[in-house]
């Protein structure tokens, strides 16, 4: 009689566990529970649990699943399996609830992470329509000189405008480009700059081939060659030096803009402040930088600008190697 009193108990313990789920479900008790459904859900499950007992020992008693030499009353065999049964219905109300506390906690978490996704959007978004606006202005500026002084290269330098803003136009909608197709910006800002400060301006490049596929932010080392200029170059009566460096490094992409000029204790102090826990800066350039670099990478990336012993300054992004870079 032992196999078919086990077969009985697990048919009426899966009806009583589908009838607990379905209750679970129709008085909203599925997690999170609040404080005041704890009590309704503890008295349903011991209602089903009282049922189930009831129910398995109604069976026996009426399919006669007992040993007639050792018959117990209806009311005993009810107190033994409510002692011994029981634990099946609480074994599965906790793994009911195990598994949905965990999938509740999952889905909490893809929430948060889609959340925190849709904000960084929307910043990098914010920046990138501050960076445009900004680097249009200074152009126009170069340009607006040159238009009395000479025509012919004010025409030149409005063709040079028009390319760097389809170029920014076609990438600022991308979270990166290649280095290769941000240095055509850089290239055609500087050939702008250059008309404006003819001999003035000296500009070097070292880039090591293999990173002209790395993935940059786009108009992220534009920024930093502008910032160079204005608060570098144009403040030198002689002018300057602009040189751009790209390598690989370790497990590193190392991006360094180098100006003549000098680098003013407050811009240093701002750098510093914002690499251990960004607050705004004293320049756009800087601060633009450093927020990009924390939404898109965090403490992956890094940034840094200071004075070197000749008469420079040098503003250094370092930023993680993609997958292509290393199998090269």
């Amino acid at each position: 009689m032992l196999f078919p009193r086990i077969a009985v108990t697990i048919l009426i313990g899966l009806l009583s566990t589908h009838l607990l789920r379905e209750l679970i479900i129709r008085f909203g008790l599925r997690p999170p529970i609040t404080s005041r459904n704890w009590w309704q859900l503890v008295v349903t499950i011991a209602a089903v649990i009282l049922l189930f007992n009831l129910a398995n020992s109604t069976v026996v008693e009426w399919m006669g699943l007992y040993d007639p030499a050792n018959k117990v009353s209806m009311n005993t065999r009810f107190l033994f399996n409510l002692i011994f049964d029981s634990p099946l219905i609480i074994v599965w109300a906790s793994i009911y609830f195990i598994w949905h506390y965990i999938e509740l906690a999952s889905q909490n978490e893809i929430q948060r992470i889609r959340l925190q996704t849709l904000v960084k959007e929307l910043e990098l978004k914010t920046i990138k329509s501050h960076i445009n606006p900004h680097f249009i202005f200074n152009a126009l500026n170069s340009i607006r000189a040159l238009v009395d002084e000479n025509p012919a290269r004010a025409r030149t330098a409005i063709t040079e405008l028009s390319n760097i803003l389809r170029s920014s136009m076609q990438t600022e909608k991308s979270e990166t480009i290649s280095l290769e197709k941000e240095l055509d910006i850089v290239k055609d800002y500087l050939a702008l700059e250059q008309i404006r400060f003819e001999d003035r301006l000296t500009v070097e490049y070292d880039i090591e081939e293999e990173t002209l596929d790395q993935p940059v932010p786009p108009m992220m080392l534009q920024t930093l060659v502008e910032n160079a200029i204005k608060h570098g170059i144009s403040q030198e009566k002689c002018g300057g030096l602009i040189r751009i460096v790209s390598d690989n490094r370790s497990d590193k992409h190392v991006l360094i803009v180098e100006n003549t000029g000098k680098l003013s204790n407050s811009g240093i102090a701002a750098v510093q402040a914002s690499n251990a826990n960004y607050e705004k800066g004293q320049g756009f350039g800087i601060d633009s930088t450093l927020q990009r670099l924390q939404l898109m990478y965090g403490n992956k990336a890094s940034f840094d600008i200071k004075n070197t012993d000749t008469h420079l300054v040098r503003a250094e992004i370092s930023l993680p190697l993609t997958e292509i870079a290393v199998l090269r």
